[in-house]
């Protein structure tokens, strides 16, 4: 990813990190730093939960590089922070992933999409 993007799409960061982990090769995402002062460290975050479903992820001071592969084996239970997006990025890599991924705090998840649990449900996930 291109560093003059980051800024622009800040908050796109970790959802692209939860799809890079199915991607063909490296993803590379540098000049995020800011993700580290956002509701929670998202780079510390998203990257132990990767780690935590089986993807090999690199943490860098100013971004991340996650190696995708076919097949991402999830079956984690993901510390969130509070923060929605490390939320939801995970429960949508779950979708795809060979077991189920949970968050630890999934209620707030509603403050910033009330609609997401049915979205989820839709697209065949099992959130109450």
């Amino acid at each position: 990813m291109p560093e003059a993007r980051a800024a622009s799409m800040i908050d796109e960061y970790p959802i692209l990190a939860a799809t890079a982990a199915f991607a063909e090769g490296v993803t590379v995402m540098r000049g995020v730093g800011e993700m580290r002062v956002k509701e929670s460290d998202r780079i510390a975050l998203m990257a132990a939960g990767l780690r935590a479903c089986g993807v090999q992820v690199e943490e860098e001071p100013e971004g991340f590089i996650v190696t995708g592969s076919a097949s991402v084996a999830g079956g984690a239970t993901v510390h969130t922070a509070h923060d929605h997006r490390i939320a939801m990025s995970h429960l949508v890599l779950g979708l795809a992933a060979q077991e189920p991924v949970s968050v630890d705090e999934p209620g707030m998840i509603a403050t910033s999409f009330p609609g997401f649990v049915d979205m989820m449900n839709g697209l065949g996930g099992e959130m109450g």
